[in-house]
């Protein structure tokens, strides 16, 4: 039976008894971790957020030994130091606390899983008990760690003279990008409100409004299919500066990034994490104070990495030969030449001995991306050819492509021949792929690289049109501007992305805020002038009554988080995470509502036949 917990007061928590203490009497509060009865001897491990405690009962333990694993428990006791073994895996573990008195404060069904690190529990019935996997110490120090995080991102904020500002959750629809969630308006019959993919309009009024620099973690959501790094709901370091250029924005997050670098290896050995991941953080951190972060331009990175997010922990480029094999008497690759494409490929240093199925394997991952194949030249150590179209080549074409490619004998080349986009997605993935396959770098280390000079348009081959690849409030380069007719495809933004180990950590751009180019930029995104004005009016006025040149970034907070722990899914940093069809397993949302909710709001559903 229950019992009370009046007139008891938790003295600290477990993790955090030293043996400075010893001797001294504590009141601890948690969850029974293990019992382990011994006869005249019952040893408990009492666990909560900090670490777990040894609490060892004897004399009458018919109390103690009726304990089971997630019993919510009070002990007091004296602490001493360990009268048995010591235990080095935990903090704790020189010491343990010689109860005198128990309270069950609330006892527990047998858990559906062991709640312990290391278990193979399907994800799914995990995510279904979450309040259970939470208390594992593996998630715990994560959600802890996100925690210290945001903490640290405020504190700089505060000291650069940002401000924290709220904007709306319950705003308009904007159906340009990724798709709505929206919310039906009971005041309002047949109108709706959408909640915010980002605070992006509300920040640039902020600046209009003479905040010279806002910030704000800021909860966002999109309608779109989910990815280990992706989840319906989530949450910005969202940041907009006044009176700024392109270089101010880089300058300000390079420190705040060397800010935070500089301070969580601290927070990794509080927390307990693998000493790995300090170490990468006081490198990378220092690599920052010392040499900041590299520039590359957008162009450069898919010509080199086949992604404007390119992983830079290893060194294995694309390579250009196309105009090596345009003469070449290999179709597929003068066909795509012909076509305005591109042959390039990847020189895979070592590798000339690869088995032929492993070969066909690669071309797959690189048929998933669009390349109708892959052309291989393996280069065996004794100077020998094994190729899929070098029957094809004169003597000299081999060797002027072999010599192209900076290739030794004992390496494998791989080509692909296609449009530019295909020969960088195909390509790309392929390099990501080798580099996993091969472990070509440390998971540890983190490698932060800026990339510039995004296009303003990307055609749309759904829409038939260029459409905006930011948003249609970026500013063009205006030495480009002059082409905006001409050849939109050439425009280059001043945007910006900050990039992590292959991953886009956050992104942004200058904004606008010259008139006739913000009219002809929705001009050429094919927004009538009325459209414009129902969809942006409100922006649009008040860029009329004097704007200030400004510009922004934000971080996927969820991103920063897992890449910083070393998790695989955003999941494993987010307390209540929605699963792949955007549901929530513990709360079964969604789900349908009451009739006489929907005759509220005036809704009617029509649910699509399966």
């Amino acid at each position: 039976m229950a019992e009370s917990i009046k007139g008891l007061r938790r003295t600290c928590r477990c993790g955090e008894v030293t043996e400075a203490m010893i001797g001294q009497e504590v009141t601890l509060m948690g969850w029974v971790a293990k019992c382990r009865n011994k006869g005249g001897i019952v040893f408990i491990d009492l666990r909560d957020r900090s670490g777990i405690m040894q609490i060892i009962f004897e004399g009458d333990n018919e109390r103690a030994g009726a304990l089971r694993s997630e019993f919510c428990i009070a002990v007091t006791g004296i602490v001493e130091k360990r009268g048995g073994a010591v235990n080095t895996n935990l903090k704790t573990g020189t010491m343990e606390v010689r109860a005198e008195s128990l309270r069950v404060l609330s006892e527990a069904l047998t858990p559906p899983y062991p709640v312990q690190d290391g278990i193979d529990t399907r994800e799914d019935i995990r995510l279904k008990y979450r309040y259970l996997d939470l208390r594992r110490p593996e998630l715990q120090k994560k959600i802890m760690f996100r925690s210290r995080l945001v903490a640290l991102v405020r504190s700089f904020m505060e000291s650069e003279g940002f401000l924290d500002i709220e904007t709306p959750d319950l705003i308009g629809s904007t159906p340009e990008g990724a798709r709505d969630y929206l919310v039906p308006s009971r005041v309002h019959p047949g109108c709706f409100y959408a909640l915010p993919q980002s605070p992006q309009l509300f920040k640039q009024l902020l600046m209009c409004s003479g905040f010279d620099r806002y910030y704000q973690i800021a909860r966002c959501f999109r309608d779109e299919d989910l990815r280990a790094d992706r989840q319906p709901e989530f949450t910005q370091i969202d940041m907009e500066l006044s009176f700024v250029e392109q270089e101010d924005v880089m300058d300000v997050n390079t420190r705040l990034l060397g800010y935070v670098l500089n301070r969580i290896p601290a927070i990794y050995e509080e927390l307990g994490f693998d000493k790995a991941l300090a170490d990468a953080a006081r490198k990378a951190g220092e690599e920052i104070a010392a040499h900041g972060i590299e520039k590359m331009t957008w162009k450069t990175a898919m010509d080199l990495y086949g992604s404007d997010k390119p992983d830079l922990r290893f060194d294995l480029p694309i390579r250009d030969v196309s105009e090596t094999v345009k003469d070449c008497g290999f179709s597929v690759f003068t066909g795509a030449l012909n076509n305005g494409g591109y042959v390039r490929g990847l020189t895979v240093k070592g590798q000339g001995g690869m088995p032929r199925k492993k070969i066909d394997k690669l071309t797959e991952v690189a048929k998933t991306y669009g390349a109708k194949g892959l052309a291989y030249l393996a280069y065996g150590a004794d100077g020998s050819i094994k190729s899929s179209f070098t029957k094809f080549l004169t003597e000299d074409e081999v060797k002027n492509l072999i010599a192209a490619m900076d290739a030794e004998p004992g390496d494998l080349l791989l080509f692909a021949a296609d449009s530019y986009k295909v020969v960088c997605a195909s390509l790309g993935a392929l390099r990501l792929e080798l580099g996993r396959q091969l472990n070509l770098y440390d998971e540890n280390e983190l490698r932060f690289i800026w990339i510039t000079e995004f296009p303003l348009l990307e055609w749309s081959d759904e829409e038939g049109r260029f459409m905006a690849m930011h948003h249609p409030f970026t500013m063009p380069v205006l030495s480009d501007w002059e082409h905006i007719d001409d050849d939109p495809g050439s425009v280059r933004a001043e945007a910006y992305d900050i990039v992590l180990n292959g991953c886009e950590l956050g992104g942004g751009s200058v904004r606008i805020h010259i008139d006739e180019v913000q009219e002809k930029m929705l001009e050429v995104l094919g927004f009538t002038k009325e459209r414009a004005e129902e969809q942006f009016g409100f922006l649009l006025t008040a860029f009329k009554y004097g704007v200030p040149p400004h510009a922004g970034l934000a971080y996927g907070l969820d991103r920063m988080a897992m890449l910083l722990t070393g998790s695989d899914s955003i999941r494993d940093v987010i307390a209540f995470p929605k699963v792949k069809d955007a549901s929530d397993l513990m709360i079964d949302a969604p789900a349908e509502v009451e009739k006489k909710q929907l005759e509220e709001l005036g809704i009617s559903v029509t649910v699509p036949e399966k």
